[in-house]
């Protein structure tokens, strides 16, 4: 008789216990949610080469465009990676242009990840090889390669600094 009690004992607790018991029916208020991402758009600056990197979200499009061997957005052949920049209108800023490999390279060089938004595959640069192709940065090393001109590679534009410059538009001209 005195198992039998334990065992009904344990099994009313441990019904209860996974019924939840007697819990209030009124939830705490959920928070608020901020409707501006966490990750935004942002720039690198590298201040000792007066250079502004840009520093934007890779979409699924992209990544699939680089998979793919396509182009569309930061990802692309070496024209479309050049014409991609020479169209930016990205911060505040229309100067934007293809890196040179040593531009790059010194980049992914700097101790860390200088970048929030980045890849662990080559970007173009406007630095041309031989017959038909171009130079590329690998970020995990920061050695260039050769690669040819047809193939897709991710693409991060750079523009020159000038003193007076702001994430909000460029100096004003006296």
């Amino acid at each position: 008789m005195k198992k039998l009690f334990i065992l009904a004992s344990i099994m009313a607790l441990s019904t209860l216990a996974i019924a939840g018991g007697n819990v209030p029916t009124k939830l705490s208020p959920v928070q608020d949610i901020p409707s501006k991402p966490c990750k935004t758009d942002k720039v690198f600056i590298e201040e000792d080469v007066e250079l502004m990197w840009q520093d934007q979200l890779y979409t699924d499009a992209e990544d699939g465009a680089s998979k793919q061997n396509k182009s569309a957005g930061k990802a692309g052949v070496w024209k479309h990676a050049e014409a991609y920049c020479r169209r930016l209108d990205y911060s505040g800023f229309a100067d934007w242009r293809l890196p040179t490999s040593d531009e790059l390279q010194k980049v992914h060089r700097i101790e860390g990840q200088v970048f929030v938004y980045f890849r662990g595959t080559d970007f173009w640069t406007s630095t041309p090889g031989s017959r038909g192709r171009h130079y590329v940065v690998y970020p995990a090393d920061a050695y260039i390669y050769e690669r040819k001109s047809s193939r897709t590679n991710y693409i991060r534009c750079v523009r020159c600094l000038h003193e007076g410059d702001t994430e909000t538009g460029p100096a004003l001209v006296k």
